[in-house]
C-alpha cells in the first residue's frame, strides 16, 4: 500500500541552536553553517532557492548557486533577461533560502539586490568551464522556445564559430549581489519545536536577535 503524502514525516534530532552557541554577527553564524554543510557530504551546499517578485506583486522561486560571500553581501550569477533577471531590475526586494537536509538546518535571508559592476562579472566568467560559457551566449533563459534540438543546435553552432577564440561574456549576463536586512537560522528539534533565531538590521547598522516561536 502507498504511504499517504501526510504519513511522512520525521524527529529531528541531529543539533541545537542556543543564544550560548549562536554568533553575534550573522555573517559569521552563516560562514560556520555553511562550512558545515560543505563538509558533511550535503548534495549542493551552495544552492539556494532565491524568491522575487514581479511589480504587479506575482513571486516566482528558482535554484540558483551561491558564488560568494565578501563585504557582507551574497553573489550570483545569471542572465540579467531571464524571468528572475527582470523580476529583481523591476523590484530588487530578494529572499534566499538554504535548505540542508542532513544537518536538519535551513537558513532564510531577506535583502536587497542590485547588479555586479562588469568587471566583477567578467572576471566569474572567465573562471567558468569553457561549455558554460558557450551556454550561457546561446540561451535566451527563461524566454519559450521550440525544442532542445533548437538551443543543441545553437550550442553547437556558437562552438564551432568561436573554436580557438576567448568565448566572451554576453552583456545580458552577470551578477546580482544581495545586502541582507534579515537572516533567520533553522535548527530542527524533537517535537517539532525547533530552534530559530532572527537577526534583524537596526538603522545604526547593528544586528538585533531575537528568538522565533517553532
Amino acid at each position: 500500500m502507498k504511504s499517504q503524502i501526510s504519513d511522512i514525516r520525521k524527529e529531528y534530532t541531529r543539533g541545537k541552536l542556543t543564544k550560548n552557541n549562536i554568533s553575534n554577527d550573522p555573517f559569521e553564524q552563516f560562514a560556520y553553517w555553511l562550512d558545515d554543510a560543505i563538509h558533511s557530504s550535503e548534495d549542493e551546499p551552495t544552492a539556494m532557492i532565491i524568491a522575487t517578485v514581479s511589480t504587479d506583486g506575482h513571486p516566482s522561486t528558482r535554484t540558483v548557486l551561491l558564488k560568494g560571500m565578501e563585504n557582507e553581501k551574497f553573489l550570483f550569477f545569471t542572465n540579467y533577461e531571464s524571468r528572475k533577471g527582470q523580476q529583481l531590475t523591476g523590484n530588487p526586494y530578494i529572499s534566499l533560502s538554504f535548505v540542508w537536509h542532513k544537518l536538519e538546518r535551513q537558513v532564510h535571508i531577506e535583502g536587497k539586490a542590485e547588479k555586479c559592476t562588469p568587471e566583477e562579472s567578467e572576471a566569474y566568467f572567465a573562471t567558468r568551464p569553457y561549455k558554460s560559457r558557450i551556454g550561457a551566449r546561446v540561451s535566451p533563459q527563461s524566454h519559450v522556445i521550440g525544442s532542445r534540438m533548437e538551443i543543441i543546435r545553437a550550442f553547437a553552432y556558437e562552438a564551432t564559430k568561436l573554436a580557438g577564440q576567448v568565448v566572451k561574456r554576453p552583456d545580458n549576463w552577470g551578477g546580482f549581489v544581495v545586502t541582507p536586512t534579515r537572516f533567520e537560522f533553522w535548527q530542527g528539534r524533537e517535537n517539532r519545536l525547533h530552534d530559530r533565531f532572527q537577526y534583524t538590521l537596526l538603522e545604526n547598522g547593528n544586528w538585533e536577535i531575537s528568538r522565533l516561536a517553532p
